[in-house]
């Protein structure tokens, strides 16, 4: 496995590259509220953000190091990071939750008049009470809060190899629990304890956490992708479905295996070659200057005939230290693709009526084409017969 965190010449090079695109922007600061921003570029990983009662903040200064505006609880934490410039307020306080002290940070790391960037395009939100940015915003009159301009998502979409490493091996072990699950499942035993059992695995392998967990179990496929487990006892002829997110030194694997209980119907053989063959013509053409969209049409013509795609939206999206980023493998979508980006292979199928199944894989894009993170599955559908 790779060491865990970054050396502090990542963080810097993020920085850097941050800031430059802060100049052409002209914004003064970004302001950031959210776990993988203010992990971005801090290097912040911690679980406590499952509480949502303490918000926390960032402010990159378009010169300078970032500084880290907090409660006092993770002041110790903060500070075995690479910064040094950690402010902290007992929270909660009903009276004033760190927003003057915000409010001073931020008049003295920008100038009257100046542009401050919040994330504000899909797939981001403000972290902190509505109430409170109102009073941020009153208590600085003379600032602009503003966009970003898009500088979050255009730096985060392109990993460093560093973090190309940490995906690597969130997909490792997430394969190696896979290649477990006929050890686990079998007719007769509830999907609830497969899941259970599952992430078991996942935690041996060497996950550090499994936040998702997703997949069912029904005859001839499934309904649906998204659902938790029930206590159904496994049956021959189910097709058994699980798609995991593991978490490997804050970064996620995401992607799924089909498993036949019993011997295959010839539908579900046949789709699961469909879903392979899918992603195989996903992955030959997922290389510089291809974009989102055309990941997307390439799997479609052949999941449904180039029928546009199916309910579930998208065929894939972007991966990193969330479990779904930017961009989406949609029709609309024309982000172009560049080395460092990590994406999801996600085709879908009906095999009859009413039910579905969809295979998922992870990849890189490099100079000269993809690579695979997972290890990709055979055409034929893993049949559990004992």
């Amino acid at each position: 496995m790779t060491p865990r965190g970054f050396a502090e010449a990542e963080f810097l090079t993020r920085l850097s590259r941050a800031q430059a695109a802060m100049q052409t922007a002209d914004i003064a600061a970004l302001f950031l509220t959210t776990e993988p921003e203010i992990r971005y570029f801090t290097g912040f990983l911690t679980r406590f953000w499952e509480s949502p009662t303490r918000p926390w903040f960032l402010v990159v200064p378009a010169q300078g190091d970032p500084v880290a505006v907090i409660p006092s609880i993770g002041g110790h934490l903060m500070g075995q990071s690479w910064i040094t410039d950690i402010r902290t307020w007992r929270a909660p306080d009903y009276d004033d939750d760190g927003v003057t002290l915000l409010a001073d940070t931020l008049a003295e790391l920008t100038p009257k008049g100046a542009r401050i960037g919040l994330p504000s395009g899909r797939e981001t939100h403000l972290r902190m009470p509505l109430q409170d940015f109102q009073r941020l915003q009153s208590l600085l009159p003379d600032r602009d809060f503003t966009n970003d301009a898009n500088i979050m998502r255009g730096l985060r979409e392109v990993k460093s190899e560093a973090e190309i490493e940490k995906l690597r091996a969130a997909c490792t072990i997430a394969s190696a629990a896979f290649s477990s699950v006929p050890d686990i499942a079998r007719p007769g035993i509830p999907l609830a304890k497969v899941f259970r059992d599952f992430q078991r695995l996942c935690l041996a392998e060497g996950a550090d956490w499994v936040p998702y967990l997703a997949g069912a179990a029904a005859p001839g496929g499934y309904g649906d992708v998204i659902s938790p487990a029930d206590d159904r006892p496994l049956a021959k002829g189910d097709v058994l479905m699980l798609d995991t997110g593991l978490v490997h030194d804050g970064y996620f694997s995401d992607f799924d295996r089909n498993f036949s209980i019993g011997r295959a119907s010839p539908q579900v053989r046949d789709a699961h070659v469909k879903l392979i063959e899918a992603t195989q013509a996903a992955f030959a053409i997922a290389r510089p200057g291809a974009t989102a969209a055309d990941l997307f049409h390439a799997m479609d013509r052949i999941v449904t005939g180039g029928a546009g795609g199916s309910d579930a939206g998208r065929l894939g999206h972007g991966l990193g230290m969330q479990l779904t980023e930017p961009p989406s493998l949609i029709p609309a979508d024309d982000t172009p693709l560049v080395p460092g980006m990590v994406l999801t292979l996600e085709p879908g199928i009906e095999v009859t009526p009413g039910r579905i199944m969809v295979h998922e894989e992870n990849i890189v894009i490099r100079e000269t084409g993809a690579e695979w993170l997972s290890l990709p599955a055979p055409p034929e559908i893993v049949e559990i017969t004992s």
